[in-house]
């Protein structure tokens, strides 16, 4: 079973959303995926809640949730470290060694909905780009 770790900032909008959509798009139970941020903003945090709406919105069944940072034990438990822009690539730099396990979920990057306020339009990239990047890994099985 691969294991596919999602990051964002703060974990509490698109690194979570993204754990959820993969974990819904993942028919037969290939992937063990979660889910933490770069930073200790939001340590403990519930997901927000225009993130929780979107997702029932789009029938996403989540669970609940406490924001986590990324650890160094992260790097020997998760095969791929999948970040939502360049930001939290550059912070896992000071938190990882040096790896090639760590990739953008989509190469334009994903806007932080908590700034740009647009939560469908988020929604909609980090579901394409799930269905992408699961489809590429189940190609690497």
């Amino acid at each position: 079973m691969k294991k596919v770790l999602f990051v964002c900032h703060g974990n509490i909008c698109r690194s979570v959303m993204a754990e959820y959509i993969f974990k819904s798009l993942d028919q037969h139970n290939d992937f063990y995926v979660e889910s933490k941020a770069t930073t200790r903003d939001d340590i403990g945090s519930d997901i927000y809640p225009p993130v929780k709406e979107v997702l029932r919105k789009n029938n996403i069944y989540y669970d609940k949730h406490r924001a986590r940072q990324v650890t160094f034990d992260d790097y020997y438990m998760f095969d791929f470290i999948i970040c939502m822009d360049q930001e939290n690539l550059d912070d896992l730099e000071y938190l990882l060694p040096s790896n090639d396990k760590t990739r953008l979920l989509d190469r334009k990057g994903i806007q932080d909905p908590w700034y740009t306020r647009d939560f469908h339009s988020c929604y909609q990239q980090i579901y394409d780009s799930c269905i992408h990047l699961m489809s590429h890994l189940l190609k690497e099985k």
